[in-house]
């Protein structure tokens, strides 16, 4: 059974989001604030939090900032602006979904349940792939590791997909709805600039290896994964 962590300053979303997940079989902790969503995930085991942006003192997106720096779990934001800024920047700092409010605790399970079917496959592989090796890169489908040069980088979860689905067919050139498709389920939709977020991000994390061109650029056309890395 998953166990997600509900992190919401208001009572009434918490309630409605729990008697949700726990009707859908899924394990459900709460937190009402950032630092207190932090303080559990260093104690507890989760696979998932739902995390909402506007919160006082510390709000979603400086959050999910703390937490990318101890963990790769799974990151869906709620938010009450329905702003394609807000969805871009919380996706771009490692966000992997959101759903802005109001909701449908139906549309809200089901986006929880495609994330955690996502990663658990990337988990789990196929034991004839579960390494998967291209010059110095490595991933291990299973384990859901990435290394580069003997080197650890820690992905989210969308960006573990987007780099699994290159390495897959490093000579394919892939275009922005095709990374989509490959990196995104459930029929979510996200802008170009989304995609081109995750490719920054991808690129910053190698670089602080020392790699520098792990994914090359194909104007006009898309991305592909670097022959010389």
């Amino acid at each position: 059974m998953a166990n997600i962590l509900i992190v919401d300053d208001d009572l009434h979303i918490r309630e409605v989001i729990n008697f949700a997940l726990e009707k859908a079989d899924l394990r459900v902790s709460n937190a009402t604030h950032g630092q207190q969503a932090i303080t559990l995930l260093k104690q507890s085991s989760f696979d998932l939090i739902v995390l909402d942006i506007n919160m006082p003192e510390m709000d979603g997106l400086e959050c999910c900032r703390e937490i990318r720096k101890i963990s790769d779990i799974p990151i869906l934001f709620l938010s009450s602006r329905d702003d394609e800024i807000d969805r871009i920047l919380g996706l771009e700092i490692g966000g992997d979904d959101y759903v802005t409010k109001p909701f449908s605790p139906r549309e809200l399970v089901a986006r929880i349940k495609a994330i955690l079917k996502r990663t658990q496959a990337q988990k789990v592989g196929d034991a004839d792939e579960k390494d998967l090796i291209h010059g110095r890169l490595q991933i291990n489908i299973e384990q859901h590791t990435v290394r580069w040069d003997e080197k650890d980088i820690s992905l989210t979860a969308v960006e573990f997909s987007i780099l699994a689905q290159m390495i897959n067919n490093p000579k394919i050139i892939y275009s922005r709805n095709a990374i989509m498709d490959g990196a995104y389920q459930h029929n979510i939709v996200v802008s170009d600039r989304t995609i081109d977020s995750h490719i920054r991000h991808i690129r910053q994390k190698f670089s602080t290896a020392g790699c520098n061109n792990i994914i090359e650029t194909q104007h006009g056309v898309g991305y592909k994964l670097s022959a010389c890395i």
